[in-house]
């Protein structure tokens, strides 16, 4: 009987452990989908459009931008460093560069040359960009 008491003490502990650590979950957090259909799709159509014309008309804001317009969406990611209006910060002022040499070095740090102290920092960030993203963001640098 001895030898099993302190299995017996563990397991109850272990779910008493498990009971206070659960409970401080916070189910209600999780994500849910939520399913719309009938009256419900209907007021979502009616505020909203349908799901094809939300694409549509995003694909027709994004054709009739300025490359400038694109590349200042892509700048977001580049403020954190290069600063709101491209002053600098911890990395060097953009501002009065031209696209060409945006341009130049953004395609340097995509095939992993080294354009100065920096460049291991530049080289994830320029790998995610395409050549239509290097040519958006070189033209809206330039209009700093």
């Amino acid at each position: 009987m001895k030898n099993l008491v302190l299995p017996v003490i563990s397991l109850v502990f272990a779910f008493v452990i498990f009971d206070i650590a659960y409970s401080e979950l916070d189910v209600k957090a999780r994500p849910s989908v939520h399913t719309c259909s009938g009256e419900c799709y209907e007021n979502y159509v009616a505020a909203n459009g349908t799901i094809v014309e939300q694409q549509r008309a995003a694909a027709e804001a994004a054709a009739s931008a300025s490359p400038a317009e694109l590349g200042q969406q892509v700048y977001a990611s580049c403020q954190a460093c290069h600063g709101a209006g491209g002053e600098g910060g911890i990395g060097p002022q953009l501002q009065g560069r031209d696209a060409s040499y945006i341009s130049t070095a953004l395609t340097a740090y995509k095939n992993g040359e080294t354009r100065g102290a920096q460049s291991q920092m530049m080289w994830p960030s320029a790998q995610g960009l395409s050549a239509r993203d290097i040519d958006n963001l070189a033209a809206f640098v330039e209009s700093l």
